[in-house]
């Protein structure tokens, strides 16, 4: 069970270095941020992750608090790159 942890964190691990990469070289707003709304689905991973090796439910709850602000910001990010307000 251990090496499927070990083996999932590095794949994640693997994916937030070339979600920077994307967020360094991307040509466009756009492509930056979904590379950070990338960043926040691998971080949700992480967490459940950690839920799993230690036993223990509140990395779970961090997790859901997570996704929830990430599609909260990524609306929010949406309607700027539109030009919209947010009251639109």
């Amino acid at each position: 069970m251990h090496i499927f942890i070990y083996s999932g964190l590095g794949i994640l691990t693997f994916g937030i270095f070339l979600c920077f990469l994307r967020m360094a070289r991307g040509p466009t707003a756009p492509d930056r941020t979904v590379a950070i709304e990338i960043m926040g689905i691998i971080l949700v991973g992480f967490c459940t992750l950690l839920s799993i090796f230690t036993g223990r439910d509140f990395y779970m709850s961090v997790a859901i608090g997570w996704a929830l602000l990430s599609f909260i910001g990524s609306l929010a990010l949406g309607k700027y790159l539109e030009g919209k307000n947010f009251d639109e």
